[in-house]
């Protein structure tokens, strides 16, 4: 990676820190040129910026890129060595019947049940637990107290932050007699390779299937996925997303923080839903939504056009109805609230 230096080139940098926090003799960086002007209140004495942002009087490195050019100037000055694999814990319980990939760090308190498999290069946090039958790809990371129950599947280069639970029965009741009789979940999750999941998310099993999460898809923190869910390639899921059981999603579909998707709903690709959108109807592909129910993007800005007017408009027929002799002078407790 390399950058245009504009100013000292010889200067000498102690630290990388954001824009708030920089000081005298930090580098730091501006992802977009549009913020040029919050480098005129920053003291740092150097920046990673994009081509063509002014200077503001220090010196500049201009990469097309400023974000991942700064995240190696961090590492840099972290100076974080490759983490050697670590082994098996003494501590960790390892069922005999367990097959366990070359070069594992598993941390004592991690329990791998009977004929699990794990890959090469895996990393298992303390107190995580994998169930029986499960099977784990290549250069897999399981962070502290992640459950995969029986029989979950996970491709290369997967990640799942703490607490996350992968593999639970999904909400399945049948109403019977007066009682609500559950309904037997005898499925699995099968997540693709390069899929990364966020702290307390939840992935429930098929009832006789499997849930399926696609290659390149990322879950955030605390997103719930219903049971028999076919969710498509390269997804971004934000917090506390939920989707009811047995919806589909095409690939490259982006979902904002709290949107939600009743069951039985199928989503094609490119979709984005804003954020605490809620979908009760199947959406097509290329889609843009917001709102409950749901509304296409230019309906939706009509729609809360027109809310923000609703006061207005209300006062307008109220004194439409007066003049009319249909309605008192006063608007209802108006008395009240002027007191």
């Amino acid at each position: 990676m390399s950058g245009k230096v504009n100013g000292d080139s010889g200067l000498e940098i102690s630290h990388a820190r954001v824009l708030l926090d920089a000081k005298i003799g930090d580098i730091t960086f501006l992802d977009n040129a549009k913020h040029a002007s919050r480098l005129e209140s920053t003291h740092a004495s150097a920046a990673v910026v994009p081509p063509n942002t002014p200077r503001a009087g220090m010196t500049t490195i201009e990469v097309a890129d400023p974000l991942p050019a700064f995240t190696a100037i961090v590492q840099h000055f972290q100076a974080k060595a490759a983490a050697r694999p670590t082994g098996i814990h003494p501590r960790a319980l390892v069922d005999a019947s367990a097959v366990i990939g070359a070069e594992p760090s598993i941390a004592g308190t991690a329990v791998i049940d009977e004929n699990a498999i794990i890959g090469a290069r895996c990393k298992l946090g303390p107190g995580v637990v994998v169930g029986k039958n499960c099977k784990l790809g290549d250069d897999v990371t399981l962070h502290a107290n992640v459950v995969l129950y029986d029989d979950t599947v996970l491709g290369d280069r997967v990640s799942i932050h703490a607490n996350a639970a992968i593999g639970a029965d999904g909400f399945g009741y049948r109403f019977q007699q007066g009682r609500h009789v559950k309904v037997l979940q005898l499925g699995n999750v099968v997540i693709g390779n390069d899929v990364e999941i966020g702290a307390g998310a939840t992935i429930d099993r098929a009832t006789f299937g499997s849930t399926r999460i696609g290659d390149g898809t990322k879950i955030d923190n605390l997103v719930q996925i219903g049971h028999n869910c076919q969710i498509g390639k390269h997804n971004i899921l934000a917090g506390q997303v939920g989707i009811g059981g047995s919806c589909t999603t095409g690939s490259y579909v982006m979902m904002g923080g709290q949107a939600g998707v009743k069951d039985h709903i199928n989503i094609g690709d490119r979709v984005m839903l804003g954020a605490k959108t809620g979908v009760i109807h199947d959406i097509p592909a290329g889609k843009g939504m917001f709102l409950y129910p749901a509304f296409e993007e230019r309906d939706a800005a009509r729609l809360i056009a027109c809310l923000k007017r609703l006061p207005q408009m209300r006062r307008d027929l109220l004194r439409v109805l007066k003049e009319l002799g249909l309605a008192e002078a006063e608007e209802p407790n108006s008395a009240s609230r002027a007191a």
